[in-house]
Protein backbone atom coordinates (compact mmCIF):
# COMPACT_ATOMS: atom_id res chain seq x y z
CA UNK A 1 0.00 0.00 0.00
CA UNK A 2 1.42 3.47 -1.54
CA UNK A 3 -0.25 6.86 0.83
CA UNK A 4 0.07 10.49 0.05
CA UNK A 5 -1.40 13.63 1.11
CA UNK A 6 -1.58 16.48 -0.77
CA UNK A 7 -3.49 19.71 0.92
CA UNK A 8 -5.67 17.51 3.13
CA UNK A 9 -6.62 15.24 0.29
CA UNK A 10 -5.47 11.58 1.06
CA UNK A 11 -4.30 8.81 -1.48
CA UNK A 12 -3.73 5.49 -1.45
CA UNK A 13 -3.13 2.86 -3.80
CA UNK A 14 -2.78 -0.78 -3.68
CA UNK A 15 -1.08 -2.71 -6.76
CA UNK A 16 -2.08 -6.39 -7.31
CA UNK A 17 -0.23 -8.62 -9.95
CA UNK A 18 -3.18 -10.57 -11.87
CA UNK A 19 -1.62 -13.86 -12.88
CA UNK A 20 -4.95 -15.26 -14.42
CA UNK A 21 -4.85 -12.18 -16.78
CA UNK A 22 -1.09 -12.47 -17.66
CA UNK A 23 1.19 -14.38 -19.90
CA UNK A 24 4.75 -14.37 -19.34
CA UNK A 25 5.64 -16.41 -21.94
CA UNK A 26 3.99 -13.51 -24.77
CA UNK A 27 5.66 -11.07 -22.31
CA UNK A 28 2.13 -9.61 -21.33
CA UNK A 29 1.63 -8.34 -17.34
CA UNK A 30 -1.14 -7.14 -15.85
CA UNK A 31 -1.97 -5.34 -12.60
CA UNK A 32 -4.93 -4.10 -10.66
CA UNK A 33 -4.91 -0.85 -8.62
CA UNK A 34 -7.15 -0.05 -6.17
CA UNK A 35 -7.10 3.59 -5.26
CA UNK A 36 -8.84 5.51 -2.41
CA UNK A 37 -9.27 9.43 -2.17
CA UNK A 38 -9.91 10.74 1.09
CA UNK A 39 -11.02 14.34 1.66
CA UNK A 40 -9.70 14.97 5.34
CA UNK A 41 -9.55 18.25 5.39
CA UNK A 42 -13.11 20.86 5.61
CA UNK A 43 -13.51 21.85 2.17
CA UNK A 44 -15.82 20.01 -0.11
CA UNK A 45 -13.67 19.46 -3.60
CA UNK A 46 -14.26 17.38 -6.89
CA UNK A 47 -12.19 15.59 -8.64
CA UNK A 48 -11.85 17.04 -12.38
CA UNK A 49 -8.82 15.29 -14.49
CA UNK A 50 -6.16 12.53 -14.10
CA UNK A 51 -2.39 12.31 -15.06
CA UNK A 52 -0.28 8.83 -14.95
CA UNK A 53 2.96 8.10 -16.13
CA UNK A 54 3.72 4.76 -16.45
CA UNK A 55 7.32 3.80 -17.39
CA UNK A 56 8.15 -0.50 -17.65
CA UNK A 57 11.29 -2.31 -16.34
CA UNK A 58 13.00 -0.91 -19.87
CA UNK A 59 12.45 2.59 -19.02
CA UNK A 60 9.53 3.31 -21.06
CA UNK A 61 7.28 6.08 -19.92
CA UNK A 62 3.23 6.13 -21.42
CA UNK A 63 1.63 9.52 -20.43
CA UNK A 64 -2.35 9.08 -19.70
CA UNK A 65 -4.49 12.27 -18.91
CA UNK A 66 -8.27 12.57 -19.01
CA UNK A 67 -11.20 13.68 -17.35
CA UNK A 68 -12.01 11.86 -14.03
CA UNK A 69 -11.59 8.40 -13.24
CA UNK A 70 -13.39 5.62 -14.73
CA UNK A 71 -15.88 8.00 -15.66
CA UNK A 72 -16.57 9.73 -13.15
CA UNK A 73 -15.67 13.16 -11.34
CA UNK A 74 -16.48 12.49 -7.65
CA UNK A 75 -17.34 15.05 -5.52
CA UNK A 76 -15.83 15.03 -2.02
CA UNK A 77 -17.04 16.77 1.61
CA UNK A 78 -15.61 16.39 4.29
CA UNK A 79 -14.59 13.34 5.72
CA UNK A 80 -15.84 11.67 2.52
CA UNK A 81 -13.82 9.19 0.40
CA UNK A 82 -13.73 7.65 -3.28
CA UNK A 83 -12.68 4.47 -4.43
CA UNK A 84 -12.04 2.82 -7.49
CA UNK A 85 -10.06 -0.13 -9.21
CA UNK A 86 -8.39 0.14 -12.32
CA UNK A 87 -5.70 -1.84 -14.67
CA UNK A 88 -2.33 -1.65 -15.77
CA UNK A 89 -0.62 -3.95 -18.68
CA UNK A 90 3.06 -3.65 -19.07
CA UNK A 91 5.44 -5.54 -21.91
CA UNK A 92 8.11 -5.88 -18.87
CA UNK A 93 7.46 -7.82 -15.28
CA UNK A 94 7.45 -4.59 -13.58
CA UNK A 95 7.19 -1.28 -13.56
CA UNK A 96 5.97 1.94 -11.69
CA UNK A 97 3.11 4.66 -11.55
CA UNK A 98 2.90 7.99 -10.70
CA UNK A 99 0.87 10.39 -11.16
CA UNK A 100 -1.85 13.31 -9.86
CA UNK A 101 -5.71 14.26 -9.62
CA UNK A 102 -6.67 17.53 -10.43
CA UNK A 103 -9.14 18.86 -7.81
CA UNK A 104 -11.63 21.85 -7.87
CA UNK A 105 -11.88 23.63 -4.77
CA UNK A 106 -15.53 25.42 -3.57
CA UNK A 107 -13.89 28.47 -5.00
CA UNK A 108 -13.89 26.75 -8.40
CA UNK A 109 -9.57 27.14 -8.55
CA UNK A 110 -8.15 23.92 -9.28
CA UNK A 111 -5.33 22.09 -7.25
CA UNK A 112 -2.92 19.47 -8.21
CA UNK A 113 -2.87 16.57 -5.80
CA UNK A 114 -0.11 13.68 -5.79
CA UNK A 115 -0.56 9.98 -6.38
CA UNK A 116 2.36 8.36 -4.82
CA UNK A 117 4.57 6.72 -6.83
CA UNK A 118 3.62 2.59 -6.52
CA UNK A 119 6.18 -0.37 -8.13
CA UNK A 120 4.52 -3.01 -10.46
CA UNK A 121 5.79 -6.00 -9.49
CA UNK A 122 5.10 -9.76 -10.84
CA UNK A 123 6.31 -13.00 -9.18
CA UNK A 124 8.35 -13.32 -12.95
CA UNK A 125 10.71 -9.90 -12.44
CA UNK A 126 13.75 -11.62 -10.34
CA UNK A 127 15.55 -8.26 -10.45
CA UNK A 128 12.74 -6.42 -8.27
CA UNK A 129 14.22 -2.53 -9.56
CA UNK A 130 11.15 -1.03 -8.10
Amino acid sequence: MYSETTREIQVTVTPVYLDGQSSPSDNHYVWAYQVRIENTGRETVRLRTRHWRITDAAGHTQEVRGPGVVGEQPLLGPGEHFEYTSGCPLSTPSGLMVGSYAMEDANGALFDVAIPAFSLDSPHDTHRPN
